[in-house]
């Protein structure tokens, strides 16, 4: 589904430049659903936004579905940590999740109707007719899902998605993710600086190194579906391996 080669960036020029990926190699499976975890600043986002189009690397190569990213893929959803920017205000919940759809092509009634089922899928099918300021910030952040889940992408981006909300409404969606992921058999690459989450929702946990960002680590997650907020955080296999990740994600000096 994803295939991300030596690739690099570097903000500005000269010897106040900044680099942010050092030559990061990332595959990603059709169906899978990778953790991508490290320290603070160390480019996840920009890993992020390069895949998705809306930066140019300095270098390097990425392909979805083996198709090369030179603009941005048509086939590709992104879920950003900042719900209250992502939604138009002035729109409806309902116009808000169907406005990607035109790119569908679709009319206006199935546009509507895929937008209801996208909001029942997430927990609000009362929601349609209310406007973003009127709703939680979780729930907020359902609406962003709903609209990413309405446009049935190949690949699902999520940076940081559920870092603006408490920690209770945190798990819920996080909950979320893993039923709508399981029914759609979609592929999703979450960026997180939350080490449990990355063990808990992930088929698979990337850590990366300090800035120039590195893979100093891919750990595969052997945990048992469906997940529990209380039952698989108890488990040992659970705790071994969010400590393993919590000692990669603090070896800041740690080069790939």
């Amino acid at each position: 589904m994803l295939d991300v080669v030596n690739l690099t960036h570097t903000y500005g020029t000269g010897p106040t430049a900044h680099q942010a990926l050092g030559g990061i190699d990332l595959k990603v499976a059709e169906g899978e659903l990778v953790c991508v975890v490290g320290p603070s600043g160390c480019g996840k986002s920009t890993l992020l936004r390069s895949i998705a189009g809306l930066i140019q690397p300095t270098d390097g190569h990425i392909r979805v579905r083996d198709a090369a990213v030179s603009d941005k893929p048509g086939d590709l959803a992104v879920v950003f940590q900042d719900y209250s920017r992502s939604l138009f205000p002035w729109m409806t919940v309902g116009d808000n999740v169907a406005l990607p759809l035109r790119r569908r092509g679709m009319d206006r009634r199935a546009r509507r109707r895929v937008s209801a089922e996208a909001l029942e899928e997430v927990g609000l099918p009362n929601a349609t007719d209310k406007y973003p300021w009127e709703l939680s910030g979780g729930m907020q952040q359902r609406v962003a899902i709903a609209r990413a889940l309405a446009y049935r992408p190949a690949l699902l981006l999520m940076d940081e998605p559920f870092g603006s909300v408490d920690a209770q409404t945190r798990e819920d969606l996080e909950d979320l993710v893993l039923k709508v992921r399981a029914h759609h058999r979609m592929t999703v690459l979450l960026i997180t600086h939350d080490i449990d989450e990355s063990v808990y929702v992930g088929d698979r946990v990337v850590v990366l190194t300090g800035a120039p960002a590195r893979v100093a680590a891919e750990l595969p997650v052997r945990l048992p579906f469906p997940r529990d907020q209380i039952a698989t955080r108890e488990l040992p296999a659970f705790v071994h391996l969010r400590a393993e990740v919590g000692r990669l994600v603090r070896a800041k000096d740690r080069r790939a």
